[in-house]
């Protein structure tokens, strides 16, 4: 099928599913979602909400970025500032499947608040894409790879009449042919993926705002860094890893956390590639981190493939 025929399908899906409902969506400001947004606003145009959760997980500047992307559509937008809460249950949880289940849970918490101040939300909207239901396994926890917070880590129970996730069949390559016919800009459409639970993936063991700030600084500086090499890849990123190892600043000794750097290109997600970035560059790039990154002392580079990884670290 072709990606217009898709749309054109989709979009009487909705416009039936919906019917005169209204319908709540769970915008991350990533591509997925973007889409599903672009969707209802062409096919049940005032009838979708759009809700961006700040969890206080987002890379960095990225919460100002996504309101001003999608305010002033024929779409409701409300940001909810949940970082504390997000925080305070992630509090000592090392396991990342416990992360993700928690995050999604919340998530979904967070939804059922809004939808009870709005009042008779019928639908549930999400960015949910093939790769998601792959790794999320069965309800049996049977070919688990990763529960994405949008399948397997949802609770039973979702306070909603239905889910609306159009776009549950398709691969990321896709969505994004999908994004440029919707007429998405292209820093919508060409985003690199981001994981739902957001940084404390990325944040191995023990979440807390101390480590989260310092990974989202090194992640900055090495995703500004790639692009204005202009380096051809589909994800790259900055892992906290958590692990502490002494070093040596102004002299003194310096005791303090290892980033990890992450840069992969693929087709469809479902494998990767790891891109092996010239040695000079990543000396530039770990010099610059352990130079403006307070709390940092050491960076290291993956060159695992997946498999035998994941893209993600957790």
């Amino acid at each position: 099928m072709q990606m217009q025929e898709f749309l054109d399908t989709e979009l009487q899906k909705i416009k039936e599913q919906v019917g005169d409902g209204k319908v709540l969506l769970g915008l991350s400001g990533g591509v997925d979602s973007s889409v599903v947004a672009a969707m209802l606003e062409r096919a049940v145009p005032d009838q979708a909400i759009c809700v961006f959760v700040d969890t206080g997980l987002m890379r960095k500047n990225e919460g100002d970025e996504v309101q001003a992307a999608f305010s002033g559509k024929r779409l409701r937008f409300i940001r909810v500032n949940a970082e504390d809460r997000f925080l305070a249950k992630l509090k000592g949880v090392l396991d990342p499947e416990k992360k993700r289940k928690i995050v999604g849970a919340e998530f979904i918490e967070v939804f059922r608040e809004e939808a009870a101040k709005l009042g008779d939300i019928e639908f549930l909207a999400q960015g949910t894409i093939y790769p998601d239901i792959i790794e999320s396994g069965d309800k049996d926890g049977k070919g688990t790879i990763k529960s994405h917070h949008n399948v397997g880590g949802l609770p039973e129970n979702i306070g909603f009449k239905g889910l609306v996730e159009p776009l549950k069949y398709l691969y990321k390559g896709q969505v994004r042919e999908c994004a440029r016919l919707l007429g998405l800009p292209a820093y919508l459409s060409e985003r690199q993926p981001f994981p739902g639970p957001g940084l404390s993936v990325r944040c191995l063991g023990g979440v807390t705002k101390e480590k989260l700030d310092i990974l989202r600084d090194a992640d900055y500086i090495f995703r500004k860094m790639v692009e204005e090499r202009g380096i051809e890849a589909q994800q790259y990123f900055a892992i906290m890893t958590g692990v502490q190892t002494t070093g040596i600043r102004d002299g003194q000794r310096y005791y303090a956390y290892t980033i990890a750097l992450r840069c992969i290109q693929t087709v469809d997600f479902c494998t990767a590639k790891a891109v092996l970035l010239p040695p000079e560059f990543l000396c530039e790039v770990a010099n610059r981190i352990t130079t403006e990154v307070e709390g940092v002392n050491r960076v290291v580079y993956d060159i695992t493939d997946k498999p035998s990884s994941t893209i993600e670290w957790e």
